[in-house]
């Protein structure tokens, strides 16, 4: 069978993209992730994302892991995928809705001269804070500042959620062996049953911070929009920053607000096409 797909990336973090809008790819999807994400043996990505149709928005998103699992939601996928719809004329509106397994999310299209998405701003909705929604283990009401203990010795996190969980870790040392020590421990801990992703937050002013991310399925990614809303929120609760301010991450920069006035998170950046072409599966 031959797939049609397109890869694209947001700030270093890469997708396969394909269309099922019709129905006629009928292998799993998680079965098709692990292979077509296969960064020897497939076209290599941090995830794919599958275009379907919706009864509730104006089109579907959903995105599996390099290991076959499925995420509730991709921030830097999101933006991938709404540029990829504006571009190839699926939808002609610059502000849309997309169904995910998060909840309904709301992209804004900013284009170029040439008529073409540039960046997108993306409506994230609001932070979950409770633990039982965001499937943490504890009897505090917020997990503000909760240190757990692990193989690596006690860490002390924010637990958050953007419809998928992360665990925020503060730190001044962004060294690789401590991301890639600590990740899997915290993204495996007995406390997070369903796993977590992994932020490791450095606070450059109350404006701007530095962001590594060990992502749930993944390993370390070079971006992730949800990790980056996340670490604006823990940021902000934590009296650490401003409710706006730009996110560094390895892969670019993205621009996070947390609106009081609605309590939803806005998330803004760039996304990109990288090559197309037919998958033989």
């Amino acid at each position: 069978m031959k797939i049609l797909f397109s890869k694209m990336e947001g700030l270093g973090n890469d997708f396969i993209i394909i269309e099922n809008i019709n129905d006629s790819i009928k292998t799993p999807y998680p079965t098709l992730a692990k292979k077509i994400c296969d960064r020897h043996f497939g076209i290599g990505g941090d995830g794919l994302i599958v275009i379907a149709k919706s009864e509730t928005s104006d089109i579907k998103f959903s995105i599996f892991n390099q290991d076959g699992s499925e995420p509730e939601m991709c921030g830097n996928g999101i933006r991938c995928f709404a540029k990829y719809l504006y571009d190839k004329k699926i939808v002609s509106k610059k502000k849309f809705t997309i169904e995910t397994r998060a909840g309904e999310i709301i992209p804004e299209i900013f284009l170029t001269e040439k008529g073409d998405a540039a960046k997108i701003k993306v409506n994230m909705g609001k932070p979950i804070l409770q633990p039982d929604k965001i499937v943490f283990n504890t009897d505090k009401k917020i997990a503000l500042s909760e240190t757990i203990k692990t193989s690596e010795g006690d860490i002390t996190l924010t637990a958050v959620s953007m419809g998928n969980p992360h665990a925020i870790i503060f730190c001044d040392n962004h060294e690789d062996n401590i991301i890639k020590k600590i990740g899997p421990v915290v993204e495996k801990h007995p406390l997070f049953p369903n796993g977590t992703n992994v932020e490791f937050v450095k606070i450059v002013s109350k404006n701007r911070l530095q962001v590594r991310v060990w992502e749930r399925g993944v390993g370390e990614t070079l971006a992730c929009g949800t990790g980056a809303c996340a670490a604006l929120v823990a940021s902000y609760l934590n009296n650490k920053t401003e409710n706006k301010a730009t996110v560094r991450l390895p892969g670019g920069e993205l621009l996070v607000e947390w609106k009081q006035k609605d309590n939803c998170l806005y998330k803004t950046g760039p996304a990109a096409l990288i090559f197309e072409g037919v998958y033989l599966l």
